[in-house]
């Protein structure tokens, strides 16, 4: 096996550079020098063992008629580029034949100086790129997953994390959870919104601590009954830093969903607050009853009764004069919660209201969060 074999083997092992890639740049590395020698209108052929590394070039010419004059033959040879005469292809073969395709071998020292340095620099740009796609691949299979990070340092309000000894992600300031604040060398845990290419040829990875799936993929890595799809995650709603509600529902009626998710002793679910740095989580039930759902989206509140208008995709909800204030929760944060999560506007009244039910005792929480925009939402009604 010659030595560019063994190198590119090497390659193939430390970078993860496919070996067939890198010869198929050099393939056409050479098509690239052949051009400085012979022409663009040269029709080159190179191919490259797989095995041996052994590299044949040939550059193919059709066969052209002979012209006499005065019984002198006159070659009708219009560009040597990629045409030679009948009397030349017939001293390489006997039986060639006008409009035949001859394909003459080029040695490779036959090479001027200036191609071997195009060759060469191509094939440099072959391996980086290679590299690059590599690398690529390697994240573009992460997304919308979580990967797990290193913090290299503040870059203005942003923060720079190491992904591995060759690739760095930008957390931006929009994406970091209000309150959190890290060091050089701690570890974090992000989730992959995008892997994108840029026009330049390189990869963008857009990373995030505030999107909710996250919390998503926190409890498919720490659940087994969620990630077998035994235990279904149905919704999750999310203000970051803060507080999260997730509807679970099991495919098995021996499997308890809120039970599984939060493990033995809670050993589960603590696991994901210590990775959202102490955020809280409720862990409901989901059902396709309406009144049910949001009576448990609510909880820790009791409720008196629910009533659903599907049509209107709204709902009156009366609790007891002593939940309300848990019913709303801490400015408004488990019925806004609790409306993110079902999808339905609830109003929260207390069961003694007035008849009349003046603006003092109807509190309205309608959710016009928007998932497209959920990098750039603010809680600034909670301050």
């Amino acid at each position: 096996m010659s030595e560019i074999i063994d190198a590119l083997n090497q390659l193939e092992k430390e970078k993860g550079i496919s070996k067939d890639k890198i010869m198929e740049k050099i393939e056409t590395s050479l098509i690239s020098a052949c051009e400085k020698d012979f022409g663009k209108d040269a029709v080159i052929d190179v191919s490259m063992n797989r095995e041996t590394g052994d590299i044949s070039v040939f550059q193919k010419k059709t066969v052209v008629e002979n012209v006499f004059q005065k019984k002198i033959v006159v070659e009708e040879v219009e560009n040597d580029s990629n045409q030679i005469s009948l009397v030349q292809a017939k001293a390489m073969k006997d039986d060639a034949a006008m409009g035949d395709e001859i394909s003459i071998e080029v040695k490779t020292k036959e090479f001027g100086r200036i191609a071997a340095q195009k060759a060469r620099s191509i094939i440099v740009q072959a391996i980086k790129e290679g590299e690059r796609d590599a690398i690529y691949e390697h994240f573009a299979c992460k997304e919308k997953d979580i990967i797990t990070g290193v913090v290299q340092r503040y870059v203005g309000n942003n923060i720079s994390v190491s992904l591995d000894d060759r690739t760095d992600a930008l957390l931006t300031e929009n994406e970091q959870v209000r309150g959190e604040r890290y060091n050089r060398g701690d570890r974090i845990k992000l989730y992959v919104v995008e892997v994108k290419k840029n026009q330049k040829g390189g990869f963008k990875i857009l990373v995030s601590r505030t999107h909710k799936d996250l919390v998503r993929r926190l409890f498919e890595k720490e659940v087994s009954e969620v990630a077998d799809g035994t235990v279904e995650i149905k919704s999750i709603s999310r203000e970051p830093g803060s507080r999260s509600k997730i509807a679970v529902w099991s495919n098995n009626p021996n499997v308890d969903p809120v039970g599984a998710c939060v493990g033995l002793n809670g050993t589960r679910v603590n696991n994901i607050v210590d990775d959202l740095k102490g955020e809280k989580i409720d862990i409901i039930n989901w059902s396709d009853d309406p009144a049910v759902y949001i009576e448990n989206a609510l909880s820790p509140s009791k409720v008196v009764s629910v009533s659903v208008d599907t049509e209107e995709n709204c709902a009156e909800v009366i609790v007891p004069d002593y939940q309300l204030s848990l019913a709303i929760g801490k400015e408004g944060q488990n019925a806004r919660l609790a409306a993110r999560l079902t999808g339905y506007k609830i109003d929260i009244i207390p069961e003694n209201a007035p008849e009349s039910k003046d603006e003092d005792f109807e509190l309205d929480f309608d959710d016009e969060y928007d998932e497209e925009d959920y990098d750039e939402a603010s809680y600034e009604d909670e301050e």
